[in-house]
This record gives C-alpha cells, structure tokens and sequence, in this order.
C-alpha cells in the first residue's frame, strides 16, 4: 500500500472500457495503491471473462456498475470517443471520474463533460499519469528549489514505431474513434508535464502534423512549438513512425544555470534515468530520484483517492480543458501541406 495512513485502502473502483490500458496498467495500479476493483463494463465478452478472473463483477453495459453503491470512483478507459457518454453517465449517478487521457476526441465532446461535471458537482480529473511518474516529481522538485537557475525551455521526444498492422483493427487509427493520430494521443502527456514541472500551462501553441511513413488515416507524427504563461518555450515531438531503436523518450528542462535531461522516464513503468548538467562546467550528476518503484498509474490512483478525500490542486477539470481549447485551436490552424 503506497499510503501509510491507509486513505486509498477503502476506495472501490469501477472500470469503463476493459483494454490493454485498464487491463495491464491501471486496474495493476489502483491494487497497488490499495484501493479495490469492484466492477468493469465492456461490451466485449472476452474482456468481461478477463474482469471475472480479476475478481470483479462483470457487466455488458454500465448501467448496473454505476447503480452499485460500492462503487465509489469510476475510471473511463473506452475509445476517445466514448468518453463523453461515459462521464456524463457517471456524472449523473454522482460519481467522481478519472477519465484517460485526452479528455475526448473531440473539443464538442469535452465541453460537454464539463458542464455535465459541473452540473453534478462530481470530482472529475483526466488521467495524466505522467505527471506522477517518480522521476518527473524528482525533476519537478529539483526546478523548484532552483537547481537549474530560471527554467528557459522544456523538450520532449515521445515516439514509438507502430506498423501498418497496428492499424488493422485499432481504434487510435480510427479518426472518427480518436479524434487524431500521434498528436491527441501522445502531445496531452508532454504539454500537461509543462504545468507538473513548471507550475505554468502552456499558453500558445503551434501544431504541425504529417502522414509520412505509416498508411493508415490518422497523423504518424507531430511536432508543436509553444510558450508558457510565464515564458518557458516548449518543444514537443511526438510520433508513431520512429523506430524502436532509437532515443524515442526523453525530457529535457533547459535552464539558467544548468539542464535536467531524463532518458525513458515517459511511458507506463517507472524507471529510467536523470541527471543534472552544471551550466558553468558542464558536468553531469545523477539527479536522485527517491526509492519509489510504484508505477505512474499506481501514484495516480492514490493521488486520485488523497484528492476525494482532501482536496486540492492534484486535479482540475478546468486546466484540462483548457489543454484540450489549445491542442483544438493549434490543429485547427495549422497550414495547409506543401505539395
């Protein structure tokens, strides 16, 4: 149990959307935060026979799991744009809602989870669990007590390769299922660390997507240029046409007096590497990060359980929706192809 006091121990879960997510990372995660899996929704049986063999009930539907009084948070892992019903579903039964990232495949549909969370009054966060990797806290500790000086630019590189195959039945390949490619799914993680590390949003935005390497219908890659509120550039490259082999997740916080820069910490494991660059020597040191080893999902769920029970500014539904006005206006405004 991650918390000593025990504040996640009494928390049951509810899973909407019963994929490889829910299934290895996060339904892992919430038992490792000591918190319980009562029940899944999916309308695929062979989900339904894997949420029976992890002891949960099992329903086709999310009816029967919203009316269970032992369900006492409802996190949504279905499709992007299955989001919105999802939420506004638990909305109006009054439970509070981790829903993954990003907040909906569409701006339409975010907004209208958030007038239905505000009209229920329910807790609602999307599920940014990189900002709860150990490392990145580790980063985000350094920067605040000034270990770089006057933070000056943020770059991420967070790539994969995923083959035309992958396409053939998945619904991230789907435009009309994910709203985007590598941009909506991969850029949310990068732009919400800005804010987890900085304690400012991004503010402006530019987008450029391409369909260069991969056939399917979706963007196989994106690079976005920003600014925070308070003036720290940012850097992002996502894409799923960058082969395994090479540096594909990495985290650079540039600085006045020196740089952090963190190899494979982005992704679902905890682990991978920081060090700190002097600016005046340039040598570099390990940077420590505490002896954590609990995954980024199992820190969120108990933030996510500390946060219904204390409050504070672990979630915000205002934030991210925010997040998802900017990401829409950039792609909306992006230039036409050179041809």
């Amino acid at each position: 149990m991650l918390d000593a006091a025990g504040t996640t121990a009494a928390l049951g879960w509810g899973v909407i959307g019963f994929g490889w997510v829910a299934r290895d990372h996060a339904v892992p995660g919430l038992r490792e935060a000591g918190a319980r899996l009562v029940a899944v929704a999916d309308p695929d049986p062979a989900a339904r026979r894997a949420a029976r063999a992890a002891g949960a009930q099992a329903h086709p539907d999310w009816d029967a799991l919203l009316a269970a009084p032992e369900v006492e948070a409802v996190y949504v892992a279905t499709p992007n744009h299955l989001h919105r019903a999802a939420v506004e579903a638990a909305a109006a039964a009054g439970k509070p809602v981790l829903c993954e990232k990003p907040m909906a495949g569409t701006l339409a549909d975010a907004e209208a989870m958030g007038a239905a969370v505000r009209r229920a009054r329910i807790p609602y966060g999307t599920a940014f669990d990189q900002r709860h990797h150990p490392a990145h806290g580790a980063i985000r500790d350094a920067v605040a007590a000034g270990a770089i000086g006057t933070v000056t630019a943020i770059r991420i590189a967070y790539a994969c390769w995923l083959d035309p195959g992958w396409s053939a039945d998945n619904w991230r390949a789907d435009p009309t299922r994910a709203g985007g490619g590598a941009l909506i799914d991969l850029a949310p993680h990068g732009l919400d660390l800005v804010h987890a590390i900085t304690g400012e949003e991004v503010a402006v935005l530019h987008a450029l997507t391409q369909r260069r390497v991969q056939p399917y219908a979706v963007d196989d890659g994106a690079m976005l240029l920003g600014r925070s509120t308070g003036g720290v550039l940012v850097q992002l490259h996502v894409a799923y046409n960058c082969p395994d082999g090479l540096p594909r997740r990495r985290l650079e916080v540039v600085g006045s007096t020196g740089a952090i820069v963190a190899d494979r910490t982005m992704g679902q494991t905890p682990g991978g590497t920081v060090r700190r660059i002097c600016g005046r020597l340039g040598l570099d040191a390990p940077l420590p990060v505490p002896d954590a080893p609990a995954s980024p999902f199992a820190r969120q769920m108990a933030a996510f359980a500390r946060w219904l029970r204390r409050g504070g500014d672990a979630f915000d539904l205002e934030r991210d929706l925010r997040l998802m006005r900017l990401m829409d206006a950039a792609v909306r405004a992006e230039p036409a192809p050179c041809r």
